[in-house]
């Protein structure tokens, strides 16, 4: 489990602290203090929930960790507290005998055990879906597509609503391709054209150019967010397999720029390891 450890620390190091910190938005309901009122309503734009805003991944409790892998991971991870369970493990809260996991995905797991920087992110390389979601990102809600700006120096993301389908043959990409539709107060995003190079989590559960994530995103108040993902992948997966999320708002806050080529110090350590 220290190995996971190392894997997590290298992927996930600096980037949460990139946030413009206490610019009033002048947009974000008050308390009589002054303070954001996270469970006033959920705004709305052209009769649709606005989802805009800067949101995270409800953190997963430190003693949730010690509990699975020991006390020795959270003696090694030093970020634990910006971390979600199912970044470590999409199949954190499934049996093992549980796992939907082919032959062939079992084996590409276990290949990925023996070495710690194969992990993309230890090479600076994109988390990818649902990595990217497991940390601080921005959406900015406009009338025909919505953008994702990842904190994690992934590329951004586009997910049209303006009625196009997907594409018939996408060139595979870290991202994939994405469209949105709005299913009454919840909007529902698929996303195809995945490249295999990327991983479902740190533990390396693959993901084929076949694989189809569905979103499910419905702002329940101004400050939090409900976010379904469903993971279809016939050729690693048995069956599709679901995994639920809870994400806030990060108030009167941005995402800034992250480089991770830059001043980046894990690598060297991890090849001692």
């Amino acid at each position: 489990m220290l190995r996971i450890a190392a894997i997590v620390l290298a992927g996930v190091s600096t980037p949460l602290l990139a946030q413009w910190l206490n610019y009033p938005d002048s947009r974000t309901p008050r308390t009589r203090e002054g303070k954001p009122n996270l469970s006033a309503p959920a705004p709305h734009v052209n009769g649709k929930p606005d989802l805009s805003g800067v949101w995270q991944a409800d953190r997963t409790p430190l003693s949730e960790f010690s509990r699975v892998l020991g006390t020795g991971f959270t003696d090694v991870q030093v970020d634990l507290g910006d971390l979600t369970k199912h970044f470590v493990n999409v199949f954190w809260d499934v049996k093992p005998e549980d796992v939907p996991l082919r032959p062939e995905g079992a084996a590409i797991v276990q290949q990925r055990a023996k070495t710690l920087t194969s992990f993309p992110p230890t090479n600076c390389l994109p988390s990818g879906l649902p990595g990217s979601l497991f940390f601080e990102f921005k959406m900015i809600q406009t009338p025909r597509e919505i953008v994702v700006l990842p904190g994690t120096g992934d590329p951004p993301r586009q997910i049209y609503t303006d009625g196009r389908n997907l594409p018939n043959d996408p060139q595979p990409s870290w991202m994939g391709y994405t469209v949105g539709r709005w299913e009454g107060d919840t909007l529902a995003a698929d996303t195809i054209g995945f490249t295999e190079k990327s991983w479902l989590d740190a533990l390396g559960h693959p993901r084929s150019e076949s694989m189809r994530i569905t979103e499910r995103y419905r702002r329940r108040d101004f400050g939090h967010m409900d976010l379904e993902m469903t993971f279809d992948d016939p050729k690693y997966y048995t069956r599709p397999f679901t995994l639920k999320v809870g994400l806030h708002l990060i108030p009167d806050s941005d995402v800034l720029e992250y480089v991770c080529n830059e001043n980046e110090k894990d690598r060297p350590h991890l090849a001692t390891r």
